[in-house]
């Protein structure tokens, strides 16, 4: 195992919390290393593309240099994991930059994990799928450590909780974080859909139930119909699923089929707040009527 290296004295950077997600006593020293010792953090749920924003971020290294420095961690293989700056990195590659200003932070795997979801979270767009497997990795390490707030996550009420948690950053209640976490049982082929709007997000959550070979069959179907599932239908063939029924000829008839037309439904400011009191954030007023609509349909429904 190849021994950490020493830090020199370097410029100590203030208020990294802002920039990085991180406490303040928390903050590393800043120093110029080469960028073939820097590696991309494993199983990276961030995507980088060259798409029209890294090419604004090209000219800005490429005239100003990197402002905001790498943060990372040694490798016990030796080099360093990038924790926040893929992009960053990948720009400096394209201008091609030796060397690049990092942070080397002393994190555990759990904490790296942590940190790195939520650095990368800040970004303005983001697609399901980086969502889904950044929450899926973050609630995964608060399991690990045993300390979300003193929650477990060993049931799914833990779960819940802990998904609430994650979602206090977000604006997202802990049921909807769960549900993008569903996104990752789905087959590559299906969550790219998901994430070029082909499949709208609440039928891929349904669909998300299907075992991969019934993904498969989905896929086929798909196809040859040249037809995507609606939240109806996607909720129909769960159910097949469920019945141990879905075959390929039995997707092909609920594809045939027209589904109840979609509705959006909305329901008045002042009538929502006649409910709840003015400091109630807008993740618990969702949480809340999310819970209210399971309890009425898992009523009606007999389950």
């Amino acid at each position: 195992m190849a021994a950490k290296k020493t830090l020199p004295d370097r410029v100590k950077f203030k208020n990294l919390d802002s920039l990085f997600g991180i406490d303040q006593e928390q903050v590393g020293q800043v120093l110029e290393v080469p960028i073939g010792e820097l590696f991309p953090f494993r199983n990276h749920p961030f995507k980088v593309v060259d798409d029209e924003k890294m090419s604004q971020t090209v000219e800005s290294v490429r005239e100003n240099g990197i402002l905001v420095p790498i943060m990372v961690r040694n490798r016990p293989e030796g080099g360093y994991e990038v924790i926040s700056g893929h992009r960053r990195k990948h720009a400096a590659e394209l201008v091609g930059l030796e060397t690049v200003p990092v942070i080397i932070r002393d994190l555990t795997d759990d904490e790296a994990v942590i940190a790195m979801v939520d650095a990368n979270l800040q970004r303005e767009e983001i697609l399901p799928s980086e969502k889904a497997f950044a929450y899926k990795m973050k609630l995964e390490a608060l399991a690990h450590q045993g300390k979300s707030e003193g929650v477990t996550c060993r049931r799914v009420v833990d779960k819940l909780k802990s998904a609430d948690v994650i979602g206090k950053d977000t604006g997202e209640s802990g049921r909807q974080i769960q549900r993008y976490i569903r996104l990752t049982e789905l087959l590559p082929d299906l969550l790219e859909m998901v994430d070029k709007k082909k499949i709208k997000f609440n039928p891929a959550v349904e669909l998300s139930y299907l075992t991969s070979d019934e993904q498969v069959l989905l896929l086929e179907v798909m196809k040859e119909d040249e037809v995507v599932p609606s939240l109806y239908q996607a909720q129909q063939i769960k159910k097949l699923s469920q019945e141990k029924k879905c075959t390929k000829e039995a997707i092909h008839a609920v594809l045939k089929v027209v589904g109840i037309v979609e509705r959006n439904v909305v329901i008045r400011h002042e009538i929502i707040m006649q409910y709840f009191s003015s400091d109630t954030s807008d993740a618990e007023i969702e949480s809340l009527i999310v819970r209210l609509l399971e309890e009425h349909r898992r009523k009606h429904e007999g389950i």
